[in-house]
């Protein structure tokens, strides 16, 4: 899958919506199909647009509502993935947009995976909002931003330092900028006690940056110094059963 080209992704992906339409919508865990444009487009670095036209391009050769392009003859191109993957059932097609939507597909699956066994909430479209969608979004706007348009940008995702995004101008202190993602134009935003203290020793350097509205259009929110703005955090403590499984050797 990883042959894939970034335009036959994307065609997999309208390919999937069209076949499965809100059914699909539901078992992905979106809400409607303008956030699966959104999300899934950001996702792979491409246009929501274009996910939508891939749709309908494949809308006249299934049972749905819409009439997509019935005016014209499917591309050649869509007419290859469409022989190719139109036979999967919904499991196994979502399966195969996981493997090639998810940066790190086999630690997400998983993390799903023992996300639905302890039943917290992990879907698809949920991890796509809180990870690659709105990074992505901050990749592609945050030079727009007066504040940062001198920075260059380290991803620094995988590092666990309590921000997503290392900002650095020459003659300048590094910027510390964590990201979040919202379905909806509000919501909870929570942040790691990790996330929280990087906030307090870096002050004014941090920043945390808001995608919201997914499930419509995409728009950002940002606060420097978080912790001493007009947000209120409230500190949460939850108590757990620690489990383990002990054995002989």
């Amino acid at each position: 899958m990883q042959k894939l080209s970034l335009r036959e992704k994307s065609i997999l992906a309208g390919l999937f919506l069209s076949k499965f339409s809100e059914r699909g919508l539901k078992y992905l865990g979106f809400d409607n199909f303008t956030e699966a444009f959104n999300v899934i487009g950001l996702a792979l670095e491409v246009q929501p647009a274009s996910v939508k036209n891939y749709r309908d391009e494949f809308d006249p050769v299934f049972p749905n509502k819409r009439q997509g392009w019935h005016k014209r003859e499917m591309r050649q191109y869509c007419k290859d993935v469409y022989n190719s993957f139109k036979d999967l059932d919904i499991r196994n097609f979502s399966n195969l947009l996981k493997e090639i939507i998810y940066e790190n597909h086999e630690i997400d699956v998983l993390m799903e995976q023992v996300a639905k066994k302890e039943d917290k909430e992990s879907s698809f479209a949920k991890r796509l909002i809180t990870g690659q969608a709105a990074e992505y979004y901050f990749k592609e706007n945050y030079i727009k931003i007066d504040l940062f348009k001198d920075y260059l940008i380290e991803d620094t995702t995988k590092h666990g330092c309590g921000f997503d995004f290392k900002l650095c101008a020459q003659n300048k202190e590094f910027l510390g900028v964590e990201v979040k993602g919202l379905n909806s134009s509000s919501g909870n935003i929570a942040l790691t006690n990790k996330e929280y203290s990087v906030a307090q020793l870096l002050r004014k350097r941090y920043f945390l940056f808001v995608v919201k509205n997914f499930k419509e259009i995409p728009f950002h929110d940002y606060f420097q110094n978080p912790l001493n703005s007009k947000l209120k955090f409230n500190r949460i403590e939850t108590t757990i059963t620690q489990i383990s499984w002990n054995t002989i050797v």
